[in-house]
């Protein structure tokens, strides 16, 4: 089953369900006026979300309308919470080699989360605003939505609390990140808000392609058209989502509506850091690790960050071509004075 919420009705817009193919949804504020609703309500709402998916899939077209990502908030406009993990331990190294942190010594054992900003979400074709110099960097994930887990979960327990995936751009500010750590307290100012796939899925969309809590698949993306990364998001996760939503659920209740992150999708390719798409690799996920790889194989980077104008296409195909979640497509602009 796929859902969005559509730029319509209140500030959290109005629930959708959305035809396999993308092509067709329809409102629901019958059943559900908001996704946050059907979360609250998830398995007396599922059913009837479901046969009208199924009918949207057969052709049945009564009240619906062609589906226009354009026309969509993140699927949650805002959350509750955002967690947002680091499961692939090479992007861990890569960046923090890049601003000359040491490696935690559990980072193994643990996974590394922050907790970032949920008021709200940048829309999945919506502009980032910023200020050239401060480093502005994609952050390619895969996202999961979570119904209630309880404290003290188990990995088991925590799997099923899965209720829909998605994807996510974490945009990073690199150039005030050692600044506001240094500090010692964490990310706020260089983590602004991110942005969310139009449509996010049910799991078992993804048949096959889902399996140990991962998405096994490409995740593509492009920076003005030239194809950056192309990493497996299930090659390479040292923790995947039910080890992240276990840890973070330790020591408090993680409430219907909770948002998972799975940190920047990496793959090392068989070699130290991985390889840029130029070099035969699968690329990277954020220009930070592009960045660095170009610095450890040429004395310096040759990537600059995002500046204003620039396009960013984050996107995951099933293997039949289509797309899964609609595509983020956020272009850079001057802050609004």
């Amino acid at each position: 089953m796929k859902l969005a919420s559509l730029k319509e009705g209140g500030r959290d817009g109005t629930l959708a369900v959305v035809s396999r193919d993308l092509s067709w949804c329809r409102a629901v504020p019958e059943i559900a006026p908001t996704l946050q609703a059907a979360l609250d309500h998830w398995d007396h709402v599922v059913p009837r979300l479901r046969k009208i998916y199924q009918n949207l899939n057969a052709g049945e077209r009564q009240e619906a309308r062609p589906f226009d990502p354009a026309r969509c908030h993140s699927p949650l406009p805002r959350a509750y919470q955002w967690l947002d993990g680091s499961g692939y331990i090479n992007h861990i190294e890569l960046v923090r080699k890049a601003r000359g942190s040491d490696m935690p010594p559990s980072v193994e054992t643990e996974p590394i989360v922050y907790q970032g900003g949920s008021d709200s979400f940048l829309d999945p074709r919506g502009p980032i605003r910023g200020d050239d110099s401060w480093g502005i960097d994609f952050e390619a994930e895969v996202a999961a939505i979570l119904g209630d887990v309880r404290q003290g979960t188990g990995r088991e327990e925590a799997a099923r609390a899965i209720r829909l995936l998605m994807l996510a751009n974490d945009v990073t500010l690199r150039n005030l990140v050692p600044p506001e750590l240094a500090k010692g307290l964490g990310f706020v100012i260089s983590k602004p808000a991110s942005a969310f796939s139009p449509v996010a899925i049910t799991p078992d969309e993804l048949g096959e392609a889902w399996r140990d809590n991962r998405i096994h698949l490409p995740l593509l993306v492009h920076l003005n058209n030239r194809l950056i990364g192309k990493p497996n998001a299930g090659v390479d996760a040292s923790f995947d989502f039910s080890h992240i939503i276990a840890h973070v659920a330790s020591t408090r209740e993680l409430e219907a509506g909770t948002i998972i992150g799975s940190g920047s999708v990496s793959n090392r390719q068989g070699s130290l850091w991985g390889a840029s798409i130029e070099n035969g690799g699968a690329g990277f996920c954020c220009l930070a690790e592009l960045r660095m790889v170009e610095t450890l194989e040429g004395g310096r980077a040759l990537t600059p960050y995002m500046v204003h104008g620039d396009l960013v296409r984050i996107e995951m195909l099933e293997l039949n071509g289509h797309s899964l979640f609609g595509a983020i497509e956020q272009r850079v602009r001057a802050l609004e004075a």
